[in-house]
């Protein structure tokens, strides 16, 4: 197999950015070659043109789908950027009790921590009067993060009680693992979800995590983003964002609240 060339990569670059909306910095080259050369190999490819060949076919939307699995980059744990969390406890527990659920739309979700913290915190403020919608372009993380099924190895930041009541320990050949209780799996709601494109009917949230990947997009993309995600954000509804990203002359119908997070001006429609 022959390495990227400058023109190769430049071309996953564009195919990326169309499918996703990513725009992968010069320094990535060396990431999209290894991520995708198992991919020639499958295809028994000697070099980058025949695979881009390939994801240009019509009919080959299964491997541009898992070329886009390949290039997204999904690193989360439990309970990431902890005061977000803090901030989420306390508001709900401010609503008092309402006979609507709480609705949170985890928007980058990964391989599914995030969600499940977000739920391990409603079910321990809001018992049985919430829903949670966790969504990714990667329908390879969504299946992960629908097992529920992880590595203790990313529980440092996981209360301790939380640790006991929702999470089940693995023993014998599953040691050094968990698993989400019955009940959180059952209720947290995976689908993929492409941010860059036009979304699909998810009704109106309370709250939208949208962490750690508005740093992926150029400017015009990220208006649009974060435009699309606020048409689904009740008004007074509150976003929280990653503490590397950032949303300075992005929307004005948001008024920051906390580093991270922001609120939709209240009598502010989404749209």
């Amino acid at each position: 197999m022959t390495a990227i060339s400058d023109e190769e990569f430049a071309q996953f670059r564009r195919f990326i950015h169309a499918e996703a909306g990513i725009s992968l910095a010069d320094s990535k080259k060396a990431l999209v070659s290894g991520r995708l050369a198992k991919r020639l190999n499958a295809h028994r490819m000697s070099n980058f043109t025949d695979y881009l060949r390939l994801l240009e076919n019509a009919q080959a939307s299964h491997e541009r789908q898992t070329a886009v699995d390949l290039l997204t980059t999904n690193e989360t744990y439990f309970f990431r950027e902890p005061r977000h969390f803090a901030f989420l406890a306390d508001h709900v527990r401010s609503l008092g009790r309402t006979s609507a659920p709480f609705r949170v739309w985890s928007a980058a979700g990964s391989t599914g921590e995030e969600a499940y913290s977000i739920a391990m915190v409603l079910e321990d403020c809001i018992p049985g009067r919430w829903e949670v919608l966790a969504s990714d372009i990667s329908s390879r993380v969504l299946e992960y993060a629908r097992s529920a099924h992880y590595s203790t190895a990313r529980l440092e930041n996981l209360p301790p009680d939380y640790l006991q009541r929702f999470c089940l320990k693995g023993q014998d050949a599953q040691d050094g693992t968990l698993l989400i209780q019955r009940r959180l799996r059952q209720t947290v709601r995976f689908q993929q979800i492409n941010l860059n494109a036009t979304l699909p009917r998810i009704g109106r949230f309370d709250l939208v995590f949208l962490r750690n990947v508005l740093i992926y997009f150029n400017p015009e993309t990220k208006r649009d983003v974060v435009s699309r995600v606020l048409e689904t954000l009740e008004p007074g509804g509150y976003l929280l964002i990653g503490h590397s990203d950032s949303l300075a002359e992005v929307d004005s119908r948001l008024e920051p609240v906390a580093p991270a997070i922001y609120r939709l001006k209240p009598g502010v429609a989404g749209f």
